[in-house]
């Protein structure tokens, strides 16, 4: 589980009991330090929905780097929120043969291609991307961007939850059980 800006590992934690059993749950906290949380991206340095690729690049290296020090035998997916879903994305983007799938929760991917994105369309992974339709925190032109890369890059589940704004709805979490148990047998 990677949770949205400022943060903490504890957020995403609530969603343990309504997803399926059987799945061995991490949270990861982000590295920087924001407010009284953390965030994956420092907020300086750029515009909601125009997050650099080296930005992201450093956020999912750091994940990459957690995930190389724990045993994965029995396999990785990915939860994320908010920029915790865009580390996701890029997670898949920098080794997209070590996740089994990804659930992206009010994200987007970053904007610029990248090296990772021809391995990725060849082995399209199954990715749940679920967003609010009242969402003010993500630019449309950054979901108008992810829509086309998430149905090209992945094997896709989209879901768009009618009034949500930046969160998680009841219905988007039954949603993600579902996904999750197709996933996990």
């Amino acid at each position: 589980m990677l949770h949205g800006m400022g943060s903490h590992e504890g957020d995403l934690f609530g969603l343990a009991p309504h997803l399926p059993l059987g799945a061995t749950i991490a949270s990861l906290r982000a590295p920087i330090a924001d407010g009284p949380g953390f965030s994956w991206f420092p907020r300086g340095g750029y515009t909601p929905g125009d997050v650099s690729g080296d930005v992201a690049d450093d956020a999912a290296e750091a994940v990459l780097a957690w995930l190389d020090e724990v045993d994965t035998s029995a396999g990785v997916g990915l939860l994320g929120f908010s920029q915790g879903a865009m580390t996701a994305a890029q997670l898949l983007r920098l080794a997209p043969r070590r996740f089994d799938y990804a659930v992206a929760l009010s994200g987007y991917v970053p904007r610029e291609e990248h090296d990772g994105d021809a391995r990725l369309r060849e082995l399209p992974p199954p990715v749940f991307w679920g967003r609010g339709s009242a969402d003010a925190m993500i630019p449309i032109s950054s979901v108008d961007w992810s829509i086309p890369w998430f149905a090209t890059h992945t094997t896709l589940t989209e879901r768009v939850y009618p009034g949500l704004g930046h969160g998680v709805s009841p219905q988007e979490i039954t949603d993600i059980a579902a996904f999750l148990a197709a996933r996990l047998g």
